[in-house]
């Protein structure tokens, strides 16, 4: 059948809505009808085929940090490289809470992470100084969670993506840098500096080994084990 021959979808759906609308449904009821009604139609649900991950370069991450050297919102950047040098998602970044963060050993205790998975992850002792004010002074405004808003609330997923989004913008990307931009860019540069699968899958919160295979661009374990090997991988990032 042609397309045009079709009714259109919005009147379908209203012919649907009277025939159900003395039933009252809910969701799941409307969810098992559409589900039997793609089987007496003999429709599959067709899967997508998986596309490449796209690992950005080093010129475009150094391209993208390069518009922050002048930046006078101190908290914005800090947020950047905390996404940059922790690998940690936007999710997970969002419910970091200030008590979570050990700079004794500068890891951080990912407490809400990918299917509630815990982890600790690491940043660079270079770095220790400039997060540990930036949480005593949010501490010392009331703050909770590491990285809130002037309303005292944690941020949004969409909130940092809007960061990330005006800064790309400024430095004229082509396509918007995002968190998970900067989290494939950190585990690939990891990958290239031969860190292990076993200890970079716990480390980054991967669930296997094959999801570990889209890094190829360039068991359990202790954070501790990681620590020298990481601070070596950071030390030759060239920005």
């Amino acid at each position: 059948m042609n397309d045009n021959s079709r009714t259109p979808v919005r009147q379908k759906a209203k012919q649907i809505a009277s025939l159900l609308k003395e039933e009252k449904p809910n969701y799941d009821y409307l969810r098992e009808i559409f589900r039997h009604l793609r089987k007496e139609l003999s429709i599959t649900i067709e899967k997508k085929e998986k596309s490449d991950r796209i690992i950005p370069t080093e010129f475009d991450i150094k391209r993208f940090l390069n518009v922050l050297k002048n930046e006078t919102n101190h908290k914005n950047k800090i947020i950047i490289y905390t996404l940059l040098y922790t690998g940690a998602r936007v999710s997970e970044l969002i419910n970091i809470k200030i008590t979570d963060v050990n700079f004794e050993t500068s890891q951080i205790h990912i407490e809400k992470g990918f299917k509630g998975q815990k982890r600790n992850v690491l940043f660079p002792a270079s770095f220790k100084e400039t997060l540990k004010q930036h949480a005593f002074n949010t501490q010392n405004n009331g703050g909770t969670y590491l990285f809130e808003s002037s309303w005292k609330r944690p941020y949004t997923d969409r909130g940092i993506r809007k960061i990330l989004s005006v800064y790309s913008e400024m430095a004229g990307m082509e396509n918007s840098v995002s968190p998970n931009t900067l989290r494939t860019f950190f585990i690939s540069w990891l990958k290239q500096q031969g860190i292990e699968n076993t200890m970079l899958q716990t480390y980054c919160g991967i669930e296997s080994h094959d999801s570990l295979a889209c890094y190829q661009k360039s068991g359990e374990f202790k954070t501790e084990e990681m620590h020298e090997h990481y601070e070596a991988a950071i030390q030759k990032l060239p920005f």
